[in-house]
């Protein structure tokens, strides 16, 4: 361990944790690899993880055989790094992590210890709990990534050219939920689609108008009701239908879109006045990624700088209760009720929630 303040704490060399088997099923390991504190990281004793569908995917190719998987977590600081200032040990703090890296197998965030990924973490105020916590930073990430694709303002550090209206299609997803609220929050104007019986929790969230994603002319409505003027639209899901969806309801000039997975090169050459593009959650870090393709992607410093703004960002609305975690379902506490909640989100049994495990 590189010099730090731990208080007479000692890192074990091997952890409880989730990895993969070659075949991609999520099994416990009671002596996975350790993350080893550096100079500049934070080592937390993890206390809550939260799951996302990205983490029911690491499979085939993208299984790394001492990798771990999960990608948000929460927990006390029970060790810091000798050039960390600001968090001290005994902090309640939150982050996200990239599971599966070919070079950093200890990265993922289902472990008994994490240690921060760069700047990408938050540090939690007395008003959130733990689980809400851990509900938080790879919605954030990936909120972020999909604003600064677009070219689209952080809240409070410029104002938009326009109160542009952008459409976010999945808006009762957890990453919707925030990306609506960072919309509202700068100054923009967020409208959604979901499932009706979602619609409360998006409208509270800050959507302007909600629209019935099961709806056969939802394209035609959400032109009509945008005067064929939408000029951003975030694909939150990411199906054939929902890109088509997306691509009919720009506007006669064209725009952006931008999606959280590859979307249909058919169905974008419909459209040429749409400028398509999709993020990818690891790459916040900096570290590219080393995923197979097409999720592979070479390193950016930029998007690393970028990250480290989100959260300043997000630590300020967090600080002052703005942002919103979405809702919870929690399960009962332990690495068996992780496999549980992987296996709820793999089957799509999850639906306007976030699933979130207590390991203490």
């Amino acid at each position: 361990m590189a010099a730090s303040t731990n208080n007479g704490f000692t890192l074990p060399t091997t952890q409880r944790a989730i990895v993969a088997t070659a075949d991609g099923i999520p099994v416990i390991n009671d002596e996975a690899p350790c993350p080893i504190l550096g100079r500049d990281q934070v080592l937390i004793r993890t206390e809550a993880v939260a799951i996302n569908p990205s983490d029911t995917k690491m499979k085939g190719a993208f299984v790394n055989p001492s990798g771990l998987l999960g990608g948000d977590y929460a927990g006390t600081v029970v060790a810091i790094g000798s050039d960390i200032t600001g968090v001290a040990v005994g902090d309640r703090v939150c982050g996200a992590q990239y599971a599966m890296h070919a070079q950093m197998p200890d990265r993922g965030a289902f472990g008994q210890y994490n240690v921060t990924n760069g700047k990408i973490y938050l540090k939690l105020p007395s008003t959130i709990s733990t689980e809400e916590g851990a509900s938080l930073p790879v919605g954030i990430s990936t909120a972020g990534l999909a604003l600064h694709a677009l070219g689209l303002p952080l809240p409070g550090t410029q104002p938009p050219k326009k109160p542009w209206t952008v459409l976010v299609y999945g808006g009762s997803t957890a990453t919707g939920t925030i990306l609506i609220q960072l919309l509202k929050l700068a100054g923009l104007v967020p409208i959604a689609t979901c499932s009706p019986k979602n619609n409360e929790l998006v409208e509270s969230r800050g959507a302007e108008k909600v629209f019935n994603y099961h709806d056969k002319d939802i394209a035609s409505d959400i032109r009509a009701y945008t005067r064929s003027n939408l000029m951003y639209a975030i694909d939150c899901i990411t199906t054939t239908e929902s890109t088509k969806v997306c691509f009919n309801a720009i506007g006669r000039a064209g725009g952006k879109y931008v999606a959280l997975d590859p979307f249909s090169e058919e169905i974008a050459a419909t459209r040429r006045v749409v400028k398509a593009n999709w993020v990818l959650g690891p790459t916040i870090f900096g570290d590219g990624c080393t995923w197979p393709a097409p999720y592979t992607r070479a390193p950016d410093p930029e998007l690393k700088k970028f990250g480290v703004e989100l959260f300043k960002v997000a630590q300020k609305l967090v600080n002052d209760g703005t942002l919103l975690h979405h809702p919870l379902k929690i399960l009962g506490s332990g690495f068996e009720s992780i496999l549980e909640g992987l296996e709820m989100v793999r089957l799509g049994r999850i639906s306007g929630e976030k699933v979130v495990v207590p390991l203490v």
